[in-house]
Formats: C-alpha cells, sequence, structure tokens
C-alpha cells in the first residue's frame, strides 16, 4: 500500500516555507520549492547509501574475510551485500517523498511506484546473484559435483524473473499479481511453445540426473552430433563437450533421452580398458609343423612347455594308428596356427599391463577375403588413453613382428610396386632369350 501525505503529518515540511521567510510569490515558489526539494531528498539518499556500504557492508566483509569457511567469501567476490545497500535510499524515499512532497502528490505518486520498482529489481539482482553463488559453491561440492546443478538453478532463475516481472507489472497497473497469473493461464499455449526448449531441458536434466545417465567430467560418444569427449557443462537447454582435438560441441539436453550415445563411463570405473584388435594372417601361410619348426619351437620360452607336452600327447595318439602315423592326414600334427595362437595368448598373460582377472584371450574369427582374423581380446589396467595407447601398440608391434618365425604371413593389400615387379617378372624370359638369339 503506497504511503499518502496525511500519514505522515507529524514530519511534513512547511510547503509555504519560502513565502513565509523570503517573501517570494506563492506561485513562483510552488515551481522553486520542488528542485531544492529533490535535491534535498537526492543528498539525503547519497548519504544514506555511504553510510550503509562504508560501515555495514564493509564491517560484514571484515567478518566474513576472517572466518575460514569459503563459501563465505564468495558471498563477497559476488559483491551480494554491495546490492543489498541500494535498498536503503529506496526505503528513504518511500518513507520520505509523502512528507517532503505533500504539495506534489502525483510526482510523489511517481516517485514511490519507482522507488518500489528499484526496490524489486534489487531484490531480484540480489537473489540471481545469491543463486549463481549457491550454484558455485554446489557445483565443486563431493555431492552435486556430478549432478546438473546448473539445469537447476537456470530454473530458479527463470522464476526469479518471472515472479520479479509480475510483481513490477502490478506495481506499475496498480493491479493485483493474481490478475498477471489468470491473463497467463489463458496464454499457456503460447508460453509452453515460447518455453518448449526450456521445459524439454528441465524434463531431460532431472531425468538424467535420476537415472544417473551423464555426469560432468564423464567421457561421451555421440557419432549424431559429431561429438567424442568429456562433458564440461550440463545447462537446462545445451550439454558442452571438449572434443579430443579441443573443438567444442554444443548439443541439446533433450538430445540425450531422444537420442542413442555411448557414455565410457563404465570402462572407467572398470577394473581396465579393453583391447580388441585382429592381425589377418594369409591362409596360405598355414602348414602342419615339422621336427624342425617343433625343435625351433622349443627354444621359446613362452611356448617350449606346450610344445614338451603337446609332442608327448600325441606321440601317444599317434601310437594307435597302426602304421598310419606317417601319412600327415591320419596323424595328429601341429600346426604353426595353433602355435602362434598359444604364443600370443602366453605372451598377454606375461605382460604386466594387463588385467588377468578380466576376460583375456586370443581367438579365431570368421575368415574372409583379407585373410583369417586372429583378435587380441584382454584389458589394459592402464586406462589413460595415451599409455593405453602405448601398451596396445607394444603388444601388436610385437605379435606382428614374430609372426614371420612361426612362417605366417600378415594379410596386405597389393600396392602398385607389387604389380610392376609382376610385370618385370613376367617379361624377364623374353629379354634373356632375345640376348641369346643376337648373340
Amino acid at each position: 500500500m503506497i504511503p499518502t501525505s496525511k500519514q505522515y503529518a507529524a514530519i511534513q515540511i512547511d510547503p509555504n516555507w519560502l513565502t513565509d521567510y523570503f517573501n517570494v510569490d506563492r506561485q513562483i515558489a510552488y515551481y522553486i520549492n520542488l528542485p531544492i526539494l529533490l535535491f534535498g531528498l537526492l543528498i539525503i539518499c547519497s548519504i544514506a547509501w555511504i553510510l550503509t556500504k562504508k560501515i555495514i557492508v564493509n564491517s560484514i566483509h571484515k567478518i566474513f574475510l576472517k572466518t575460514k569457511i569459503t563459501w563465505d567469501d564468495i558471498l563477497i567476490e559476488k559483491r551480494i551485500f554491495d546490492k543489498l545497500a541500494f535498498i536503503i535510499p529506496a526505503f528513504i524515499v518511500i518513507f520520505a517523498v509523502p512528507s517532503i512532497l505533500a504539495e506534489y502528490p502525483a510526482l510523489s505518486s511517481y516517485a514511490i511506484t519507482l522507488a518500489t520498482i528499484v526496490i524489486l529489481l534489487i531484490i531480484v539482482w540480489t537473489v540471481i546473484a545469491f543463486l549463481a553463488v549457491l550454484n558455485e559453491i554446489l557445483s565443486v561440492s563431493p555431492a552435486f559435483i556430478d549432478k546438473p546443478i546448473t539445469s537447476y538453478i537456470q530454473v530458479m532463475n527463470i522464476f526469479v524473473y518471472f515472479v520479479g516481472g509480475i510483481l513490477i507489472l502490478s506495481v506499475l497497473l496498480g493491479k493485483s499479481p493474481f490478475y498477471f497469473l489468470g491473463a497467463m493461464g489463458a496464454m499457456t499455449a503460447i508460453l509452453l511453445l515460447i518455453f518448449k526448449d526450456t521445459i524439454l531441458g528441465f524434463v531431460a536434466s532431472v531425468q538424467m540426473s535420476v537415472y544417473d545417465m551423464v555426469r560432468v567430467g564423464d567421457w561421451i560418444a555421440m557419432p549424431k552430433y559429431d561429438a567424442d569427449g568429456d562433458v564440461l557443462s550440463i545447462n537446462l537447454s545445451t550439454v558442452k563437450i571438449q572434443n579430443w582435438d579441443k573443438t567444442i560441441t554444443t548439443i541439446p539436453t533433450y538430445a540425450f533421452i531422444t537420442d542413442s550415445f555411448k557414455n565410457w563411463r563404465g570402462m572407467s570405473n572398470s577394473g581396465g580398458r579393453r583391447i580388441k584388435k585382429s592381425i589377418y594372417l594369409k591362409v596360405s601361410s598355414f602348414c602342419f609343423c615339422d621336427e624342425q619348426m617343433l625343435e625351433q619351437f622349443k627354444k621359446y620360452a613362452l611356448i617350449k612347455d606346450y610344445i614338451l607336452d603337446k609332442e608327448a600327447e600325441i606321440k601317444k595318439s599317434n601310437l594307435t594308428l597302426a602304421g598310419n602315423e606317417s601319412n600327415v592326414v591320419n596323424s595328429r600334427s601341429l600346426t604353426n596356427i595353433g602355435v602362434f595362437r598359444i604364443y600370443a595368448e602366453n605372451y598377454i598373460r606375461s605382460n604386466a599391463n594387463i588385467n588377468l582377472e578380466m576376460t583375456h584371450m586370443v581367438r579365431q574369427l570368421d575368415p574372409t577375403s583379407k585373410g583369417m582374423p586372429l583378435e587380441i581380446y584382454c584389458f589394459s589396467k592402464v586406462k589413460e588413453w595415451e599409455k593405453y595407447e602405448q601398451i596396445k601398440s607394444d603388444i601388436f608391434d610385437h605379435l606382428l613382428t614374430i609372426t614371420s618365425q612361426f612362417q605366417l604371413e600378415v594379410f596386405e593389400e597389393p600396392t602398385g610396386r607389387d604389380f610392376r615387379s609382376l610385370v618385370d617378372s613376367q617379361h624377364q624370359p623374353a629379354r634373356v632369350s632375345n640376348m641369346y638369339s643376337e648373340l
């Protein structure tokens, strides 16, 4: 309710003081009196603001700086109390104007309305700043570090702006706040259309938090948006992802509900990072092992015991063939690909960087036009990208290089050089015959 001059009759300033003391015409005094009173009111408000800021606000700052807790330092950093200092002059205007401007009722009403709006704006301004402080405090709290706090704070910001706007309109137009709420009820469809992304983003943020789908810091892969990297922030409308090439991809929050994506958090929380890669071997290089090859394999520490055990087992099995053991089709024999597979398995098991408590194996996949894939499947103890790649490269550097010791060949697509060599080899006999004919 706006105060009236009657409520402040006890402190009302005499409007005829220029006429009584300086014999100024009443009509002229009416116009001279106004700027003097406004200037005096400005001086009073300025003094009140200075005293509030210098004494009260600075005292609060000094007290907060001496405490051991950190959240009060953020209040000082965001200058929360500096904003509240502007309320004191606004209240002085509201309470003093009805007395000072008693002869100017229209101007008095406008001044009180303006001061009330200023107070509402300062309150909204302060609440928004306090919510920013709350967001900063909760974002680093261990209990909320993985929650989309920013989304909830943004929803609260929208609510504060909405309530502040309704109250300011009610003061300007002299209507009840419920009048505007009723009018906005009829505009629900339009509001839903305008705030569609905001509503979808808020619902998505709640679902992501409740079902623990995405956290800040998670490694996310979303091919549809060409995103592959760490989540930097989860806001009401967008999720920011820093890709491995240091670019930033911004994805609508509700897309994480409607579209599929891969979250690598499970890998990060597990005991290892998967290595799954194949070596393509030429089937034409597969053969049975002869005595010379077996003697050579016995020199390899990783498969020496395996060769000895298998030789004894195969020898015992072949004794039952009654003279047919000399036929390689009838008898049992070791193959170079089989021995190499056991070597690769033992090599992985002997690697200190491989987590043997998780699945680890070397398996053959279906042959293709590029040869037979021999897949290495295991988990590295180290999950850091750079070191993980080094471990994987070391494993395949060794296995690819040592295939020749097992008389195996790794498949490669023929190149132009291979075709030129083939053509040259076909023309070489013709050149030699021409040389003899000339002689």
